[in-house]
């Protein structure tokens, strides 16, 4: 199913957005900044092969170890003062490592730990700046949002470069780190402006190893999930070889120095910026899978064309293609999983997006660099693409589009269990029985139906769930389920969404007689002392 057109500008009608946006850019182009500062500050500092690629690693290992956890705290505090907290500690990590390089006391060691610090911020700050986007938009312009937030990346990244080359030459590094630090407040700014209303429970919060076990048992049994961090991983992989190989390509391939290396990263930040204009229109016509295979076939294409192009136009065109092809395929992953998510887990869902995406291209850059090592680079880069294309086909079977009209804000219901006595919040485990009387003819299309609540009780909590028929009576059909305690099982009437509504009540429409089906909770933890 596709979806009606909506403006690519139409989310900075929003005031918040608005606002946030322009905030994230000008961090986003400090961030750039400090990126260059830093690794232009290690080669006179520690000027080995080694310390300068450290400075990357410090800078993104951070995002792909603690993005979990980090999701799963966004999901269980406030998210909004959770951003200004993550913005305040970058702002002075920045501020210190700018202070120290001004006075010439930074050294290698040193830019490394406030580096790995600047990583922390922003593995903290990653699924929760992506879970509140939902927040601020309608539905129908949540594509165009997600692309705006990318376009604003691909802006930074364009400008923040240019911008610390310029900077470093006149002032140095120093200088760089503290202006980074100073674009922290342009976010912190917003976020204390930004009057977010708070979440409402009266459920005590999840711990925070609790929430990490609930966000990787969502991602289990969330086929529409599931299916983002596939066609994920199938891409990332194989599209890490344009970005692992580019240097080597300007350096030994095409005989230029790192002028071109920026002018080709500016060119994948122009088509980026064309395919974030474009993308409406495109999704107004196609589902995300057709755009994600389609854009990863031009992807394909383009590195096919760098490989073999042989002089800077050809290859500058090809990073054009690259940019709009890259945009086209995370834009509508992206979407995919904000739309696969509910509020409650939308952080550690996202979380789980971001460590493919972390993971998928720092694997894929080791491997393709090793495979250079071997073959070559443009047969590198031949085989890059070709695995994106069967990348492609073995996934097709997974589908991200099929979760357009479903509805994942939380339904509201006024059922809850019944009890006679108090029960302490800890008690359990807890068994969940539901008794339906099914026409024997519809037992079939019954089950079938079933098996979608099966995932909906496991996705939310029960860590077992089968249904039994009555031996006697051929009509009685009991499903039962079990969670971890009487908190736990609260917390899945709290977690039902809209969706899930319609498939319970489309299974009540089996159910024989005027009686709702019969639930009966079993808790387990009685004292048996007399």
């Amino acid at each position: 199913m596709t979806q009606p057109f909506t403006s690519p500008w139409a989310p900075l009608q929003h005031k918040v957005f608005r606002m946030l946006w322009i905030a994230s850019v000008v961090s986003n182009i400090g961030t750039w900044m400090h990126e260059v500062g830093a690794g232009w500050l290690m080669t006179s500092l520690a000027p080995t092969p080694l310390m300068v690629a450290l400075v990357q690693a410090a800078s993104s290992a951070p995002v792909f170890l603690l993005a979990l956890p980090a999701g799963a705290l966004a999901d269980i505090v406030d998210r909004r003062r959770y951003l200004i907290a993550s913005q305040i500690w970058m702002l002075v990590s920045a501020g210190m490592l700018g202070v120290l390089t001004l006075a010439g006391l930074t050294t290698a060691p040193i830019l490394l730990i406030f580096t790995f610090a600047l990583g922390i911020g922003t593995a903290m700050l990653m699924p929760a700046w992506g879970a509140i986007t939902p927040e601020l938009v309608a539905r129908s312009e949540l594509q165009a949002a997600i692309g705006l937030n990318t376009l604003g990346m691909n802006v930074s990244r364009s400008v923040g470069p240019a911008l610390a080359g310029l900077i470093v030459a006149i002032a140095g590094s120093g200088m760089v780190f503290l202006l980074n630090a100073l674009s922290f407040l342009a976010v912190i700014a917003a976020l204390v402006s930004w009057k977010r209303e708070p979440k409402q429970s009266e459920l005590p919060a999840e711990r925070v190893l609790g929430a990490i076990r609930a966000g990787l048992r969502y991602a289990r049994h969330s086929p529409e999930l599931k299916a983002v961090l596939i066609r994920g991983a199938a891409f990332f992989v194989f599209a890490s070889a344009s970005w692992a190989l580019l240097p080597l390509i300007v350096r030994q391939q095409l005989k230029q120095g790192p002028g071109t290396y920026g002018l080709f990263l500016a060119c994948i930040g122009v088509g980026a910026i064309v395919g974030a204009l474009l993308m409406p229109h495109v999704n107004a016509r196609l589902s995300r899978d057709n755009i994600v295979a389609g854009a990863t076939l031009l992807y394909s294409f383009a590195m096919l064309a760098l490989a073999h192009s042989g002089n800077v136009y050809a290859a500058g065109a090809a990073m054009l293609i690259t940019g709009t092809a890259w945009i086209s395929v995370v834009s509508s992953l992206m979407t995919a999983a904000q739309t696969a998510l509910p509020g409650w887990v939308r952080a550690r869902g996202l979380a789980l997006f971001w460590v493919v995406y972390m993971g998928g291209m720092a694997a894929g850059s080791a491997l393709w660099g090793q495979v250079a090592s071997l073959i070559g680079i443009p047969y590198a880069l031949t085989v890059a693409a070709a695995s994106a294309v069967i990348g492609v086909l073995a996934s097709r079977h997974y589908r991200i589009g099929k979760n357009e009209i479903q509805d994942r804000s939380p339904f509201v219901s006024s059922i809850t269990p019944s009890i006679t006595s108090d029960i302490e919040s800890d008690r359990g485990p807890v068994m969940v029985l539901v008794e339906y009387f099914i026409a024997p003819a519809q037992q079939t299309e019954f089950t079938q139906m079933m098996n979608q609540l099966h995932r909906i009780r496991r996705r939310d909590g029960a860590f077992m769930w089968e249904l039994f028929n009555d031996t006697e009576h051929l009509e009685r059909i009991v499903e039962c389920f079990m969670v971890e305690s009487w908190l736990e099982h609260l917390r899945q009437h709290e977690r039902a969404t809209v969706t899930d509504s319609e498939v319970i009540a489309k299974i009540k429409t089996y159910h024989l007689g005027s009686e709702p089906p019969k639930a009966t909770h079993l808790v387990s933890g009685f004292n048996t002392q007399r």
